[in-house]
This record gives structure tokens, sequence and C-alpha cells, in this order.
């Protein structure tokens, strides 16, 4: 669906992409990755000439994008950022009718379609779709960003680091609902990160970019059994910290110990404490705790939102002081 043919994008004596060539298919979920600088949004942005290319071509079912009028070609490409930008002075289904009132969509369409998308992401569009953008949780901005873009039923979804600001559980939490919303709608997504777990989790290949030019395309798998070099190497093994490795029973300590008794507990999810931090996020996305069962001290432990909350904080800026 998607070809690029040896494209590069000088700024005056700065190579940001470098001749890169690869295909992306229909109804795929391909991952740019890469650290910052390496090209990755650029390349997003030349798929729908937000930037002009210096060199090479892109192919957009089979014909440049040069030959498609620019703006047209962005009504059917959605776009979604890292900051929304929702209009804050309208309503969010003033907000996702955006483009259908471009293209002239009877009003009657544009209020089903709207609805329609609002019950694709779990949000009762009765309860959500007069609010105001300031009305929302972050979270649910970035929804209505991702149905925004697919309001007009676009082919093809751009999507520019859209979680990123996003704390860790809200973050897990989207990524589920846009696995689950890909399962349905099969759309063809270029998403760009600087994380390798989300890449790992989301893409269906990922290309891995570094100054400029192209280091591995592959499976996620590919990436764990066949690094093609050093940097690749390298890169997952930085990328791949330890933080959300850690067990549940290492972010325990005695003040949070509980009487397993206590009735008024039954209603938290229960994890061993051999389990990961990752795997208790989607739990406490609608959660304020969860119990962590102790087999070989036979004492329970409530580890609140709040205290994951702080391990991650403290974690992330013990990482940023020695990096």
């Amino acid at each position: 669906m998607i070809e690029f043919q040896n494209v590069s994008k000088r700024y005056g004596n700065k190579v940001a992409v470098d001749d890169v060539s690869f295909n992306i298919d229909e109804g795929e979920f391909f991952v740019l990755i890469g650290p910052s600088g390496c090209g990755k949004t650029t390349t997003l942005k030349m798929i729908n000439r937000l930037i002009p290319l210096s060199e090479g071509y892109i192919y957009f079912n089979n014909q440049p994008i040069s030959d498609y009028p620019v703006y047209e070609m962005r009504w059917d490409i959605g776009y979604v950022l890292q900051q929304i930008a929702l209009f804050p002075h309208m309503t969010v289904k003033e907000n996702i009718a955006q483009v259908p009132q471009m293209k002239k969509w009877k009003e009657k369409d544009i209020d089903a379609r709207v609805d329609e998308l609002l019950e694709m992401v779990n949000m009762d569009p009765e309860q959500y779709k007069m609010r105001k953008p300031d009305e929302l949780s972050g979270g649910q901005r970035q929804r209505i960003g991702v149905v925004r873009a697919l309001a007009a039923d676009p082919p093809v979804i751009l999507m520019d680091e859209p979680f990123s600001a996003l704390d860790p559980i809200s973050r897990e939490k989207l990524q589920e609902d846009l696995l689950d919303l890909q399962s349905k709608i099969k759309k063809t997504i270029v998403f760009v990160t600087h994380d390798i777990h989300e890449a790992m989790k989301l893409g269906d290949r990922i290309c891995l970019l570094n100054e400029g030019h192209i280091e591995q395309i592959g499976t996620p798998q590919s990436f764990i059994d066949a690094p093609k070099n050093d940097f690749v190497r390298q890169f997952m093994g930085d990328q791949i910290k330890q933080t959300e490795w850690v067990k549940l029973g290492d972010l325990v300590t005695s003040e949070h110990h509980i009487d397993a008794h206590d009735n008024h507990l039954e209603s938290y999810p229960t994890f061993d404490s051999e389990q990961r931090i990752n795997e208790v996020y989607q739990a406490l996305a609608t959660h304020e705790a969860v119990i962590v069962k102790d087999q070989q001290h036979a004492q329970d432990a409530l580890l609140t939102r709040e205290a994951v909350f702080n391990y991650l904080s403290h974690s992330q800026e013990q990482a940023g002081e020695h990096a």
C-alpha cells in the first residue's frame, strides 16, 4: 500500500533521512522506532506530505504521492499526534466531525459516525459527545484524537508518539484499546515511538532507524532472535529497562502488608509476588490497588496505584541521572 523508494530528506547539509526503502502492506501495523533525531517523525510526515522529500519516491496504492491533491490526500490519511490538539471551544462531536464536514457528509451520516466511533472506544455517545475537551481526562482526549482520525474512514492512519505523554497505566490501557480497535477496523497504521516495549507490543513489523538510515526491519520476534548488528543489540538492551520487569514482591514493604481476612479488600484483583510490574498495568487502569500474595511468607500486601507510580517515577529519575 505504501512504498518508499530511495527516499532522502535533507535540510541544507544535514541529512535527516538517508536513502531509505521499504514497503508497508495494507492492514499492517508498522512501527518506526529509534533514538531521538533518527528521522522517524520526518519519515512519517513525508507520507502525508507535511514534509517534502528531497530525493526518491513515495507511492500510495502504486501511485506517487505527488500525484494526489495534497489536501484531499490528507483528508484520506488520518493523523494522530502526541499533543492531541482538540479544538477547546468545540464539543467532542464537533471535533470528531471536522473532516466529514469538509467532505460534505450529510448531518445524519455524521451523527451516526460520531456515535459509532465513540462506542468503538467504549465512550457512551450520550454521555460524552456534547462535552468539551477540558471535561475529559488525558486518556479520554487521546481516544477522541484517535477516533477523529478515523472519522472519514481513511485507509491509512499515521500516529506520532500518541501515548508518550500519558502515565504508564493509561498508556498500557490505550495500547490495549488500540490493538482491540485494529482487530476490528484493519487499517494500515504507521506508528512512531521511542519505546521498544510499545513497538514490540503493537507492531506487526518494526523499522529501527539510526541517523536517518535503516538498521533493521522485521517482526518483533526477529529483533529478539536475530538482531542484525551491535547497534540493534545495544538499542534493544538499553531500551528494555529493568523497571518494568521487576517483580511485584520487590515493591512491597512492611507498610503494604494487610490482614488477609479483611473482607473489604475482596474487590481488588490478586497477583502473585513473582509476577512482573508490567503485568498489573491493565488491572490498575480500573482499580485503585491490587493485592500481592506472597506464598513463601504467607503475607499479603496491598499495592496501590500511587505506590506503582512512585516507584516508576523514582526509577525514571535514577535512569535520567545515569544517562
